[in-house]
């Protein structure tokens, strides 16, 4: 019987927004999870409720201990504190199983669909929404700061971008420049600004023709009827989908009207926490493709119950990664084994700076798809050093005969 032993935690001043969970075992093991904003809450979470709940319990049991865990007392629609911290542990309990069977998760969770999934590339910058100096506004900053700063790229030359993206063997990409105007009114675009919006894609349509997929990302920013008139005139540009269109994206009648007022394919569902609201989204009609964050809504337990919905319902599937190198994994892995998978998201200014400088596996990309992970577990593992660095935040529970003690 694989006994967890201890849960860890490590935090960086530098990324503030993300934890890390590692979990340990009696038969010398150590799984990896991850979760993603609010990550001092997240972390009296895993110590306070979480570690005295599953520290000395069988490993091996996943389902007992997701099934306790994603159903409080109280009950979470979205993804709160208690829900990021139980995918977090969810993700490091799988990724205990794959060593201990010796296969790679997607393995673990039964089998591969296929040997690489294709990747798009979001058009983010090195920093975006992870560092305390992360931007999401597009238009406060211009200054290039490396060859993969995409996020200003897309707004000074898309169709350059999209070329470069090409030439490195992607063919898909997702951007979006409406951002900075719902910041004016989230419930109405001018014409001008709504043609400003829209000049991104015509110069991509423009340079590169039909050969590149463009998504438009809309971050939960505008109101139905705003966000109806931006989607219309997408559609024009052929976009492959137009995600989280609308702010609160639980909002499942909202959503379901807005896909009926428009001929843009609607993509939502990553700020959704458990198989429940997919299902209620999926049974509404209100979306064409289904997106998820794997340290955001249960971890692996329930993104395959996700991954079965979306199949039932004949919806394609897309894991999300803007956010850290472990959900990148976790969310390949679903990729490889879920029937309606169709794309992973990845950032490659991430993947070519601090992803690396943090874990020791990172996906494996040729010709714009991401290989089938081949490692026990999930393939990968905080490197050492990122523990023993002098700032950062580690805590641990469950230590025989030890309290939780804090070193910083």
């Amino acid at each position: 019987m694989p006994t967890l032993t201890a849960l860890r935690t490590i935090r960086l001043p530098e990324r503030p927004k993300l934890i890390w969970v590692e979990l340990e075992t009696d038969d010398g093991l150590t799984g990896l999870g991850e979760t993603f904003r609010g990550a001092q809450a997240v972390e009296a979470v895993l110590h306070e409720q979480i570690a005295p709940a599953i520290v000395g319990r069988d490993a091996a049991h996943i389902n007992a201990i997701a099934t306790e865990l994603m159903n409080p007392y109280v009950g979470f629609g979205s993804s709160s504190a208690e829900v990021r911290a139980a995918s977090a542990v969810d993700i490091a309990l799988w990724d205990l199983a794959g060593q201990r069977s010796g296969v790679p998760v997607h393995v673990a969770l039964g089998g591969a669909m296929r040997a690489s999934v294709p990747v798009y590339n979001t058009c983010a910058g090195y920093d975006f929404n992870t560092s305390l100096g992360g931007r999401r506004s597009i238009g406060t900053d211009d200054r290039i700061s490396g060859p993969y700063d995409d996020q200003i790229a897309f707004m000074r030359d898309a169709g350059g971008l999209a070329e470069s993206l090409l030439a490195e063997g992607y063919a898909a990409m997702k951007i979006w420049p409406f951002d900075d105007f719902a910041t004016l009114s989230p419930h109405q675009i001018s014409l001008a600004n709504l043609k400003t919006g829209l000049e991104p894609f015509r110069r991509i349509r423009s340079a590169v023709g039909e050969r590149i997929e463009i998504m438009c990302e809309l971050h939960s920013l505008w109101g139905t009827q705003a966000a109806a008139r931006i989607c219309n005139a997408l559609a024009e540009y052929h976009v492959l989908w137009v995600e989280d269109p609308i702010a609160k994206m639980d909002n499942i009648a909202a959503v379901a009207d807005l896909r009926r007022q428009t001929r843009a394919p609607i993509c939502g569902g990553e700020n959704l926490a458990g198989a429940r609201r997919f299902y209620d989204m999926l049974a509404a009609d209100a979306v064409d493709f289904v997106m998820l964050d794997l340290t955001w809504c249960g971890g692996l337990t329930e993104a395959r119950k996700i991954a079965a919905l979306a199949e039932t319902h004949g919806r394609p599937l897309a894991p999300h990664d803007c956010t850290g190198p472990v959900a990148l994994m976790a969310g390949l892995q679903l990729a490889i084994h879920a029937p309606t998978a169709i794309y992973q998201e990845v950032v490659r200014a991430s993947l070519a700076t601090w992803y690396a400088d943090l874990v020791d596996g990172l996906p494996e990309i040729h010709q714009g798809a991401a290989l089938a992970p081949t490692r026990p577990g999930l393939g990968t593992a905080l490197r050492p050093e990122v523990r023993r660095r002098s700032d950062a935040i580690v805590r641990e529970s469950g230590r025989p005969r030890g309290n939780p003690h804090q070193s910083h």
